[in-house]
């Protein structure tokens, strides 16, 4: 289902032994349109601290205005620190990855490692063709993360000039994929 990138701002994060916190933003990467990871701002319950959440920890669909995770709020509690101001680097992804014990998204041919979308059992070993065309296309360093919420605004310009700005992002919530830039083009 496509859902709005602005709809999920505030949805609270259900964990297997209660609420953690709600979603303040969205982590994209520009090479594949994926979302990455949710920010979570933990509210009263860690005052001050934000959490990223990869979707690979996400069980399942939506439940009203919540989203439920496969973690414990102990685990969350203890997770890596971040900050919301800096961008997120490979070496606090991999970080991320070990302590949640999640593969690599960028290890394997597909959207999400070795997986097409969250939730889905691993993708059949592709050949050794396939898994050397993914590694040419992979790029090197560090990712390209964006936030959903600073991106949001952005111009659009198209070859004969600018045509509106970017209003929202439609999202396939079983991917975790952008298909959609929403344009508002009001001002063209």
């Amino acid at each position: 289902m496509l859902s709005p990138a602005s709809g999920f701002n505030g949805l609270s994060i259900a964990a297997i032994d209660g609420d953690i916190g709600s979603i303040r933003d969205l982590y994209f990467d520009d090479i594949t349109w994926t979302i990455r990871y949710l920010v979570v701002d933990t509210g009263s319950w860690l005052p001050g601290r934000q959490v990223l959440i990869s979707p690979l920890s996400v069980r399942g669909e939506r439940q009203g205005d919540k989203v439920p995770v496969n973690l414990s709020r102990e685990q969350v509690k203890n997770s890596p620190p971040i900050d919301a101001d800096k961008p997120v680097d490979r070496q606090l992804e991999e970080a991320l990855a070990r302590y949640y014990n999640q593969q690599y998204y960028w290890d394997g041919p597909y959207r999400w490692g070795l997986l097409a979308y969250p939730g889905m059992g691993p993708m059949p070993i592709p050949t050794p063709v396939v898994e050397e065309m993914a590694a040419n296309d992979r790029p090197e360093g560090d990712p390209y993360l964006r936030s959903a919420r600073d991106v949001t605004g952005y111009y659009i310009a198209a070859l004969d000039g600018d045509i509106g700005h970017v209003g929202d992002f439609l999202i396939d919530d079983r991917a975790w994929a952008i298909r959609y830039l929403v344009v508002d083009t009001r001002n063209w």
